[in-house]
């Protein structure tokens, strides 16, 4: 019996290490890129003034987004998140750059903004708001008793 004991304590110890090396490696932060910002090489290139929207594609690509109204300009949007374990993925870094345009398609500005220059802005809002805020469900049920009307009912004869 005293030698099967024996012959556990490494695998056992080997399985220890092997779960801590593991749990160590799963709470590394991963980091995702997304987006396209061109380089500062490219966007030395495009000359406020001189430049059209048509060589600023051509020379820096296509933007990421453009504005709602027709003229107004190209937007290259990067962003680096962190995720870390089961926690909330963080917006690590941000950047915007910014090309607008005169009545002509002429380039007008070339701006460059960061996470540091101004708060965030949420772009889209997806909720639906709820007008039983604060009502639990027998709130609701009993709230309902005196609204009940069997004409209501789909399918029910109307005499």
């Amino acid at each position: 019996m005293l030698k099967v004991v024996n012959r556990l304590k490494p695998a056992s110890k080997t399985l220890v290490f092997a779960a801590c090396l593991a749990a160590a490696g799963a709470c590394t932060p991963v980091f995702k890129n997304h987006g396209y910002i061109p380089p500062a090489e490219e966007l030395a290139e495009v000359k406020v003034g001189v430049d059209t929207r048509d060589s600023v594609i051509e020379a820096v690509g296509a933007p990421t987004s453009s504005g709602v109204i027709r003229d107004s300009g190209f937007y290259y949007v990067r962003s680096r998140v962190r995720h870390y374990g089961p926690k909330k993925p963080e917006v690590v870094s941000r950047e915007l750059v910014a090309i607008s345009f005169d009545d002509r398609g002429v380039v007008r500005n070339i701006e460059r903004f960061g996470l540091e220059d101004g708060i965030v802005v949420t772009l889209d809002r997806r909720i639906t708001e709820s007008t039983i805020q604060g009502q639990g469900f027998i709130r609701q049920l009993l709230g309902n008793i005196g609204n009940f009307n069997p004409a209501n009912i789909p399918g029910a004869s109307q005499q």
